[in-house]
């Protein structure tokens, strides 16, 4: 970081130290450095969330104001019945942006946290700030090619979003809190609000505007995964065989990959009684899987293998290292 602004983060670390002190004697390195070292941290990843917030609420206004708009479509969730609501009263996207989002985000403030909520609402009215003041070329009048990219614009803005910890589509909130309420999942919860859309859109403007929503929405959901989840895969394995030492040599030596080793015991022995032996734990990416199975084979054709998908991961030697 910038030595002018580590000399300010000493000097606010040192006041601080002092401040909570209740004697005179000078503050040392050694209480200075943590603390230093976590408002660096929380600098750090605050631009970047902010970065990733900025990007996905240019992203969304192209979405809305290069495909959709031009074009009375609509999409699902709060955006969606934004631009319903447009279509309907021909009043300024901007205002309903912030209308129809803002009881989410205050149902957000009470779910989820403030700091949440707060990021949510700055997200929004820049959103509506941009959706209001920035002018955008219409792109195409192609249907398809507005319900397909207008999708992935929007989904591409709302997963940007969601990475630097706001929303701009406030539904995912209300999904969250009714699925903690019904015996439904966030997904169930989603599906039925988007069903409601789509018929009310169905009814005002078209059956068929309402089927490119559909197609719109399932375009800017598949997004909104791979921008959130990450576009490449990884597989959590777990591999428990007698071979474990042979295993774990080809994992690290072969293939470049690091593992954990769990200490577990075996419940089903020969004569019934438990046994002691080494769990191999490593993750792949998908690409990688079969690799990593042709290799296990080699040496134990009768492992056990569990295989499971991680979301994401951090740290490791798994980004940075190509396997061998």
């Amino acid at each position: 970081m910038n030595s002018f602004i580590s000399k300010i983060l000493v000097e606010i670390a040192r006041k601080s130290i002092k401040s909570k002190q209740k004697t005179d004697n000078p503050v040392s390195n050694k209480q200075i450095v943590p603390i230093v070292r976590r408002f660096e941290v929380e600098i750090s990843h605050a631009i970047k969330e902010y970065i990733f917030i900025i990007i996905g609420v240019f992203s969304a206004g192209f979405g809305l104001k290069g495909f959709l708009l031009p074009n009375r479509f609509i999409d699902g969730g709060a955006t969606g019945m934004s631009l319903l609501l447009q279509n309907v009263t021909n009043l300024d996207l901007s205002y309903f942006l912030i209308l129809v989002n803002l009881p989410f985000i205050i149902l957000a403030s009470k779910t989820l946290n403030i700091k949440f909520a707060i990021r949510s609402i700055a997200a929004i009215a820049l959103l509506a700030f941009v959706v209001h003041f920035v002018e955008y070329p219409t792109v195409t009048d192609d249907k398809l090619l507005i319900s397909v990219f207008g999708g992935f614009f929007l989904g591409l803005g709302i997963g940007m979003s969601m990475r630097g910890g706001s929303v701009i589509d406030g539904t995912e909130v209300l999904a969250i809190f009714l699925s903690k309420k019904l015996s439904l999942t966030i997904g169930d919860v989603l599906l039925l609000i988007n069903l409601l859309i789509f018929s009310v859109g169905a009814y005002i403007l078209s059956v068929e505007t309402a089927l490119y929503a559909i197609l719109t929405y399932l375009s800017a959901a598949k997004t909104v995964d791979f921008v959130v989840d990450g576009v490449e895969e990884y597989v959590g394995v777990t591999i428990i065989s007698e071979k474990h030492e042979d295993l774990r040599n080809m994992i690290i030596k072969n293939l470049r990959r690091a593992c954990t080793i769990y200490a577990g015991k075996g419940g089903f022995g020969t004569n019934g009684e438990s046994y002691d032996k080494d769990i191999i734990y490593t993750v792949v990416t998908r690409l990688e899987l079969a690799r990593l199975q042709t290799e296990i084979d080699k040496i134990d054709k009768r492992a056990f293998i569990i295989m499971g998908i991680v979301k994401d991961l951090k740290g490791g030697m798994i980004k940075r290292k190509p396997l061998k």
